[in-house]
């Protein structure tokens, strides 16, 4: 008999089950996209239908999906839509640049990411995590309230500028999260005028208050900038040879422009560390509402901590603690949609002789949101089960049916070090502490670039 308790579903909407009409279209993707979609979305393996006079192909088949980001990759470019909202923030950063000036920016960061160069942050990890978790000792000796969510986006913008900017980006941390948060809630919402497809040079009106925020960050980007050259000039061997300094010293006509090396330092230092933050605020919530993982978790925690387990090791020594944050992505993906548009005509057989023609300019939307909830590839769709992803359990997952990193060749540049600093920071962090409900603990998830918690995540910390 199985004496297990019922896992734990996690707030999400409910699909549709009635087609919403145009007006209702524009109100819910303004509001929040997570809230359009409908039952087909979660139990089709792909849908053809119109979206806002622009015909959408809706996919959720692992092969097919596979298809368009990996096989035929060459064929899909960023959808109008994403750009519409995206480039106005990150313009030619790595998330966003398209062609050559992706090609020039993927291959010159390429050698800090490799799996290899991001284990070399895993103590820098561990060092900013401990240093952090100081600032709890208070709040947990009273049992006060704190936001998870906030925290763990300072937290993760701190070990982002340890790691790649050596502690020099020219912004003070407090202030420069609560920036981070309001750029990405002002700017990045979808606005009628990106569903209509208008040119960029028309006012998005949801996105008044925007630029000044903007032109905030572009003066911090072009500081930090100009303080590295200055020390690069003055004292080369004093220079850091982190990120920041691998970018500028491919400033030059045949490598990255000025305006590039910008942008893409305003891609890292303003996103870079978001999608993380959001992931581990998720795990502190849906592992506090299931105890026997939290204790499992813990267990597996205080055993490789009493060992001396080095931190660049943590991550395949703790498999519950990796589990519960890749299930945690699964069910809260940072990145909740990967949108494309097909080049020229297309079409795709499926295995069982089903074909699906893409005709040039439709709309390709992949939505890790919906295929991670899928009923056709989950079990339990929508609850919280971290042992899918334990290793005698990853094999019998598709390689494109989860995708928190997307796939193919924009693969997250970072995946890796995502990983790594999501289980050291667990690790330091639940060694000591334990994040509780509270009442006002009612999270809802809203899509804003990544999956937030509408209302932030109040919890309760005490000591262990």
């Amino acid at each position: 008999m199985d004496m297990r308790p019922e896992p734990f579903e996690p707030p999400a909407p409910i699909p549709r089950t009635v087609p919403p009409s145009r007006f209702q279209v524009i109100r819910t993707v303004m509001r929040n996209p997570l809230e359009l979609w409908g039952e087909p979305s979660y139990t089709l393996p792909w849908i053809d239908t119109k979206f806002i006079n622009q015909r959408t192909l809706i996919v959720n088949d692992p092969n097919l999906i596979r298809y368009i980001l990996v096989e035929n990759a060459a064929n899909y470019e960023m959808s109008r839509v994403r750009r519409l909202i995206l480039r106005p923030i990150l313009r030619d950063g790595l998330l966003t640049a398209e062609g050559e000036v992706w090609k020039r920016s993927r291959k010159a960061m390429a050698p800090v990411f490799t799996p290899r160069h991001a284990r070399g942050f895993a103590k820098q990890m561990l060092a900013k995590t401990e240093e952090y978790a100081l600032r709890y000792d208070e709040a947990a000796a009273a049992g006060s309230v704190v936001n998870i969510a906030n925290d763990m986006t300072e937290l993760t913008y701190e070990i982002l500028s340890e790691t790649l900017f050596s502690g020099q980006i020219a912004a003070e941390t407090e202030g420069f999260t609560n920036s981070v948060e309001r750029l990405l809630h002002r700017m990045g919402r979808v606005d009628p005028m990106d569903l209509m497809l208008a040119p960029s040079w028309v006012p998005r009106l949801t996105r008044i208050g925007g630029t000044r925020l903007m032109a905030e960050f572009q003066a911090i980007v072009a500081k930090t900038m100009d303080e590295r050259r200055a020390l690069i000039r003055s004292d080369p061997e004093a220079a850091p040879q982190d990120f920041l300094t691998l970018l500028l010293q491919l400033e030059r006509p045949e490598g990255l422009s000025t305006d590039e090396i910008a942008d893409n330092i305003l891609t890292f230092i303003g996103a870079g560390h978001e999608t993380t933050a959001r992931a581990l605020a998720w795990t502190l919530y849906c592992v506090a509402n299931s105890p026997h993982i939290r204790e499992n978790m813990e267990a597996e925690i205080d055993r490789v901590l009493s060992s001396g387990a080095e931190p660049v090791d943590w991550l395949d020594l703790m498999p519950h603690v990796r589990a519960s944050f890749e299930e945690a992505m699964r069910l809260y993906p940072p990145a909740p949609s990967i949108n494309r548009a097909a080049i020229k005509a297309d079409s795709w057989m499926s295995p069982e002789g089903e074909r699906v023609d893409i005709p040039k300019g439709i709309s390709v939307l992949v939505m890790p949101w919906t295929l991670h909830r899928h009923a056709l590839y989950w079990e339990k769709p929508r609850a919280f089960m971290p042992e899918r992803f334990l290793p005698e359990n990853r094999d019998k997952l598709h390689r494109f049916q989860y995708l928190p990193f997307g796939a193919g060749p924009r693969i997250c540049i970072g995946a890796t070090f995502a990983l790594q600093e999501a289980v050291i920071a667990l690790g330091v962090l639940m060694k000591r502490f334990r994040f509780d409900m509270t009442p006002e603990t009612k999270p809802w998830p809203v899509q804003r670039l990544t999956t937030q918690p509408r209302g932030g995540l109040p919890m309760r910390v005490s000591a262990r």
